[in-house]
């Protein structure tokens, strides 16, 4: 299983809309893709405007054979319903250690 980790910062007064927006969009797009498991929200307690996103793919080799263009579009259509009220500050990738090791 390979980790997807997204981290953004938003306006304080738009995040539940954010949240619900991505879960709309975002979300449901994915899990068309093969290799979607799953995509958790996580909150930071101390900073209201930051937000984590933690996506679960089967491999890494699926979630990368999503094109470029396919990932523009989605992004195209979840700005218009959210404006310019966020910002990508973090991208990170981890891949799950082998039981046997």
């Amino acid at each position: 299983m390979v980790i997807e980790l997204l981290k953004f910062k938003i306006a304080a007064d738009v995040r539940d809309t954010f949240i619900q927006k991505d879960e709309e969009i975002w979300t449901a797009a994915l899990a068309n893709y093969p290799g979607f498991l799953a995509k958790e929200v996580w909150l930071n307690p101390d900073d209201y405007t930051e937000i984590t996103f933690i996506v679960r793919w089967a491999t890494r080799e699926q979630w990368k054979a999503i094109s470029p263009a396919e990932l523009q579009d989605i992004e195209k259509t979840f700005a218009a319903a959210v404006g310019a009220t966020y910002e990508l500050v973090a991208v990170a990738e981890y891949q799950q250690l082998p039981a046997n090791c």
